[in-house]
């Protein structure tokens, strides 16, 4: 039950814009849970231009699979693992420890019912 609902907000994540200095502005990150879990998932990581672009291009090329995958949760579930692993591809060793903390803290609270990410 827990990777389900991790592979649902990763789900909303793969489809919302990425806000590369949303921690620093303190904005939301986007539209509902989906800004949110970006959000999380790249807090207290700061991504060089090059970085970003790298990371919006991700996003943007697991949109459409997104979509295609409809309600299939096993290919949505696997497009999502594999997107995570992109996102930390690009990153830094140091990057790739705070990203992996955030990632546990986020199935943390979604597996203790926390529901989307504060």
């Amino acid at each position: 039950m827990r990777i389900m609902r991790f592979a649902a907000v990763l789900a909303i994540a793969a489809v919302t814009p990425v806000i590369a200095h949303a921690q620093q502005d303190g904005g939301g990150g986007g539209r509902g849970g989906g800004g949110r879990m970006m959000t999380a998932l790249f807090n207290g990581i700061t991504l060089t231009d090059a970085e970003q672009k790298q990371v919006d291009s991700i996003r943007a090329a697991y949109q459409p699979q997104m979509q295609s995958a409809g309600q299939d949760r096993g290919a949505r579930r696997d497009l999502m693992q594999k997107q995570t692993a992109d996102f930390r591809s690009v990153l830094t060793s140091d990057q790739q420890t705070t990203f992996d903390k955030n990632l546990a803290d986020l199935r943390s609270r979604m597996g203790a019912g926390g529901g989307r990410p504060q």
